[in-house]
């Protein structure tokens, strides 16, 4: 435990808050270890039987984390206070963050039709003219529209969700590496996770029937553009995980198809073609504006009924104002436009920094999306070893939970012609840490 920070309290409920306090003040940060339950009640003068209350308390909360031998610590990413990325240093070029080119965003306006008084939207949740674009944009792919719902975002209905369906302690099966923001959110509702590993067809079936043979109550999974790993699923892979979960009809499948308009890979879907249930989502902030806090969602009828119950007595429904924007550019001709560009653009600009990058013996994984994932050896090495020529990019650490380590290069704002600079000066890192990568 960090020196400077001494845990207080008589009872379970007060250690607990003690440390949720030192967690949020910085006091104690991620990794930071907390003292033996027995060491830490002699010190309080309380029980052994009420710190273990309290760390239990914690844990479920994902604020700490237990690691056998090595006891527990304050969890990498803890359920509390406000986090956010690391900053970026001065002068040094930002591939880590995953955002789009603000130069293939559409311009936003307010929307011409205002919300009309202070009246409840509860009866009417949502904009008819809105669903039936909605039911336009998945029926092509595929997915099954009879039932349609909108939330904040991808993690706000994933939240909503995981919240009402599973109970403290359930299990859910997550993509590894995955996406860190949805890593971070399981275990702060209390949940565990198992994890799936991936390779560029996405989540493998072998390993999700593992998981779901351990008791997993949910799968989360991206069908393409898989984030960081770039996986797609294609036909085969589709059909053997539709097999596979045709198997626990109970388990809830979430297919977060998060970068879907600006995604060059086909969409091979799990919705309605396995799971029993099942619910596809789409957001908007990849294409549309990284401030459109919005999701679509189709999904089985209990689904909804359950995700819409749980809405109603949280926030309601959402703005109709966000409505109202979303469907303006949605149906626009010029952003359709400027989104078909964005997808051919965000296509070549992740293939060639792969192929500059093969063209030096350095392998990576992006079949589709806006990211590739470079596996390494260490990878504090190469993210130090790249920004000393200039490069910003994300340590694989915060999107792993046991697969190996690796970089993640968001390539949606790098020009083909910086590929190649960033692809020498990325065998350079290489080179010049052989000793310690092989090569």
């Amino acid at each position: 435990m960090a020196t400077q920070y001494a845990i207080s309290g008589t009872t379970a409920k007060g250690i607990a808050a003690s440390v949720e306090q030192g967690v949020a003040e910085g006091a104690l940060g991620p990794e930071a270890a907390l003292p033996p339950v027995r060491r830490l009640a002699d010190e309080l003068g309380v029980s052994p039987g009420t710190v273990a209350t309290a760390y239990k308390e914690l844990r479920r909360r994902g604020i700490v984390v237990t690691r056998g031998r090595g006891g527990t610590v304050v969890a990498p990413a803890p359920a509390v206070a406000s986090r956010r990325p690391p900053r970026v240093p001065e002068g040094l070029r930002d591939l880590a963050g995953g955002h789009p080119d603000p130069a293939l965003l559409p311009g936003l306006v307010p929307p011409s039709r205002l919300s009309p008084g202070a009246r409840s939207h509860r009866s009417t949740p949502r904009l008819a003219r809105l669903e039936e674009a909605v039911r336009d944009w998945l029926r092509p792919d595929g997915v099954p529209v009879e039932h349609v719902t909108f939330a904040h975002g991808a993690l706000d209905l994933v939240g909503r969700l995981l919240s009402v369906e599973l109970r403290p302690g359930d299990a859910v099966a997550m993509e590894d590496p995955g996406y860190h923001h949805l890593l971070d959110l399981v275990p702060a509702l209390g949940l565990r996770i198992v994890p799936v590993a991936v390779d560029d067809e996405g989540m493998r079936p072998d390993a999700l029937r593992t998981a779901l043979r351990a008791g997993v109550r949910a799968v989360v999974y991206s069908p393409r553009a898989q984030n960081p790993y770039g996986g797609c699923f294609s036909v085969a892979r589709r059909d053997a995980l539709a097999e596979v979960l045709r198997e626990e009809p109970d388990v809830l499948a979430v297919e977060n198809d998060h970068a879907s308009s600006v995604t060059d890979a086909p969409l091979n879907s799990l919705a309605g073609a396995g799971p029993t249930r099942w619910v596809h989502v789409r957001t908007v902030s990849k294409f549309l504006g990284t401030d459109l806090r919005w999701a679509a969602a189709a999904c089985d009828a209990t689904t909804l009924a359950r995700h819409d119950g749980l809405l109603l007595l949280t926030s309601g429904w959402v703005s109709h104002l966000l409505q109202e924007t979303v469907l303006g550019l949605m149906t626009d001709a010029g952003t359709r436009a400027l989104v078909a560009r964005a997808r051919e653009t965000y296509t070549l600009r992740r293939e060639a920094l792969a192929a500059e990058l093969a063209g030096r013996g350095i392998a990576s994984h992006g079949a589709s999306g806006m990211n590739l994932w470079v596996p390494v050896r260490d990878e504090s090495a190469v993210v130090n070893g790249l920004r000393s020529y200039g490069w910003w990019v994300a340590a694989g650490a915060r999107f792993r939970l046991s697969a190996g380590p690796g970089v993640r290069i968001s390539t949606a704002g790098l020009e083909p012609a910086d590929a190649v600079r960033l692809a020498s000066d990325f065998a350079a890192v290489l080179g010049e840490s052989e000793a310690t990568y092989g090569g």
